[in-house]
C-alpha cells in the first residue's frame, strides 16, 4: 500500500498548490450535480450527495453554486445537463496502467480529449479490460492526523468494515470495500473523528517502481488528462521511494 500512500501524499501536495482553480470548481459542482440526480437532492438520505458536498466546501466552493447544483441535479432548477459515466483505460510512459473516469454530456468530445493526452505525452489507449483487472474498487476515507492518533481510528473502523490504516503525513489513509465506505464513515463520525474526504476509488493491486524521470513523464501525462473538464479521476499503477518524491518536490 505504500505507493497508493506516497502517490495520495504527492497528489494532495499538487492540490494545494494547484493554479487550476475554476477547472477544480467545474468538477466538483458536476459531482454534487450527479449525485443529486442519482439520490435525490435531499442531504439526509443522501450520502453520496453528503460526501460530493463536503469535498466542494472544503475546496471554498461557495455555497450558491453547491445550492444550484443540487437543485438542477434534483430537477428543482433547469438547465441540468445529462452526465454520463465513462471510463477509459490505457498505458502511460514505462507501461504504467492507467484508469481514466469521465463525467460528460459529450462522448466523442471527452474520448477525442483522453486519446490527445495519452498520445502527446508518451501514452496510448488500450481496449476495454486490458487494464482494469490490475484495479479494484476500494473505498478509502482521508482523515486529519490532529486530534486523533492511528490506533483510535483503528479502532474506530474495524468492527465497521475498515481493513487497514495507513500514513500519509499528515494525515491517515483507511482502506474499506467499496461496500463498506459509508458505515466506516459513520464509525468515525460516531466515534467524534472527523475525515476529510470518503471516496470511492481504483486502487492498483500492484504498483510499478519509477525513477525520477518516469515519475516525471507519468505525472505530466495524468496533469494532461485532468486538464480536460470531462476527466473526474485518473488512476495508475505506479510507485516511486521517498527519494524519488524529494527530487520531483525540487523540481518545484
Amino acid at each position: 500500500m505504500s505507493g497508493h500512500s506516497k502517490w495520495a501524499t504527492t497528489k494532495h501536495k499538487k492540490a494545494v498548490v494547484d493554479a487550476k482553480r475554476a477547472k477544480s470548481f467545474a468538477k466538483l459542482i458536476k459531482n454534487i450535480e450527479v449525485a443529486a440526480r442519482t439520490g435525490g437532492g435531499d442531504l439526509s438520505g443522501n450520502p453520496t450527495l453528503v460526501d460530493a458536498v463536503q469535498k466542494a466546501k472544503k475546496s471554498s466552493v461557495p455555497n450558491d453554486n453547491i445550492d444550484r447544483a443540487i437543485k438542477r441535479g434534483s430537477g428543482q432548477e433547469a438547465g441540468g445537463a445529462d452526465y454520463q459515466g465513462i471510463t477509459y483505460e490505457g498505458y502511460g510512459p514505462g507501461g504504467i496502467a492507467v484508469l481514466v473516469e469521465c463525467l460528460t454530456d459529450n462522448r466523442n468530445r471527452a474520448a477525442s480529449d483522453v486519446r490527445v493526452a495519452f498520445t502527446r505525452n508518451g501514452g496510448q489507449m488500450a481496449d476495454p479490460g486490458s487494464v482494469a483487472y490490475l484495479f479494484s474498487r476500494k473505498g478509502v476515507v482521508v482523515v486529519p492526523k490532529e486530534g486523533t492518533d492511528e490506533d483510535a481510528v483503528m479502532e474506530a473502523v474495524l468492527d465497521a468494515g475498515g481493513e487497514e490504516v495507513n500514513d500519509l503525513g499528515d494525515s491517515f489513509e483507511v482502506l474499506t470495500e467499496a461496500t463498506d465506505l459509508v458505515p466506516v464513515r459513520t464509525a468515525l463520525q460516531e466515534a467524534g473523528i472527523e475525515y476529510d474526504s470518503a471516496d470511492v476509488v481504483f486502487h492498483p493491486a500492484t504498483q510499478i517502481e519509477v525513477d525520477a524521470e518516469g515519475a516525471r513523464k507519468i505525472l505530466r501525462l495524468i496533469d494532461a488528462l485532468e486538464d480536460s473538464d470531462d476527466v473526474q479521476n485518473v488512476y495508475a499503477n505506479f510507485d516511486a521511494s521517498d527519494e524519488v518524491l524529494a527530487e520531483l518536490d525540487e523540481d518545484d
